[in-house]
């Protein structure tokens, strides 16, 4: 069947508006060209783009052109079928971010899917995401105002509760912020504490910003230049590359089914004899040793020695718990 010529005059303003969203500035014998009609049509076009609300700007010169400014009022948005689909998934896993737009990021998504074709409808509906909301919510608002900050280059000021029941520290902090991270659930504010001469990681929701921002900075590079790798690195308890600062290696006497799901990053080798071999690492001797406790199984420590030692101290500990003495 033929297509309409609304239909094709639709799709291709839809065209002409994708083109003029990627690049500032177009020729217009290049809109043409790129869309096989003459120049005058493509003069047509956007004076229908413009009726529909797009700022789209004259650009004087030899070969003339066009270029889309940003406007006042939100116009009437047109996406191809794969920009359809990424902004509906997009928001269907933006309950997951703990940015505390889950109600506003719903009702967005009803608005899409509503007006989405029934080939595309489809495509959204099959795609099932377990986005459980994240349990810590931060106020948006404090998102924006950091990410303003970020890009700006400007030191912020704030009170930071260091611990879920701890008290707000007294004396505001102060960090040259460079970039906010989302992990598992929660962001995370990196920044040079310029008072500690050292980066830093904060838990956003955790930091009460005051006003005004302090003095503008030069930007610095994440160590390793990875901040999701450097973030990693400090939970890890590592100050510098993305590895566990104790790393150790024991046999443990289950199969290594058993053991396999419950060790992370760790290095699982089944030995054949329904024994398990185990590089594991953690940030301290002693964590790694209670890691490994855990299988409740007997242990083997192949090495190194601190791991022996970690061991003994735990043994000791143990012992004065079980016998009430501190």
């Amino acid at each position: 069947m033929p297509t309409s010529t609304s239909t094709a005059t639709s799709r291709r303003l839809l065209s002409l508006l994708s083109l003029l969203q990627v690049r500032r500035d177009w020729p217009g014998g290049l809109l043409a060209e790129r869309l096989a009609v003459s120049g005058r049509t493509v003069r047509r076009d956007v004076d229908r783009l413009r009726e529909l609300g797009y700022p789209i700007q004259a650009i004087k010169g030899p070969e003339g052109g066009y270029r889309l400014e940003a406007g006042s009022e939100l116009p009437p948005l047109l996406f191809d079928d794969e920009q359809a689909v990424a902004l509906a998934v997009a928001l269907r896993i933006a309950v997951g971010t703990g940015a505390g737009i889950e109600e506003s990021a719903a009702r967005a998504l009803a608005t899409v899917r509503q007006v989405l074709p029934s080939r595309l409808r489809a495509r959204v509906d099959a795609l099932e995401l377990a986005a459980s909301g994240a349990d810590i919510q931060v106020d948006t608002r404090v998102l924006v105002e950091l990410s303003t900050a970020v890009r700006s280059a400007q030191e912020v000021r704030f009170d930071y509760q260091g611990s879920a029941h701890g008290p707000e520290s007294r004396a505001p902090r102060r960090v040259q912020p460079h970039h906010l991270v989302v992990r598992n659930g929660r962001w995370y504010l990196i920044g040079w504490d310029p008072d500690r001469e050292d980066w830093r990681s904060f838990r956003v929701d955790r930091m009460s910003l005051r006003v005004p921002n302090g003095p503008r900075f030069a930007a610095r590079e994440v160590p390793g230049g990875d901040v999701v790798a450097f973030l990693s690195a400090r939970f890890k308890g590592s100050a510098s590359a993305d590895v566990w600062p104790c790393n150790g290696e024991v046999i443990l006497d289950v199969p290594a089914a058993q053991v396999a799901p419950f060790t992370g990053d760790a290095v699982v080798e089944a030995l054949g004899d329904g024994r398990t071999r185990l590089l594991i690492g953690s940030w301290s001797w002693v964590a790694l040793a209670a890691a490994v406790t855990r299988f409740d199984t007997d242990i083997e420590v192949i090495g190194p020695p601190a791991l022996r030692d970690a061991f003994a101290t735990l043994s000791r500990r143990a012992d004065r718990a079980a016998r009430g003495v501190r």
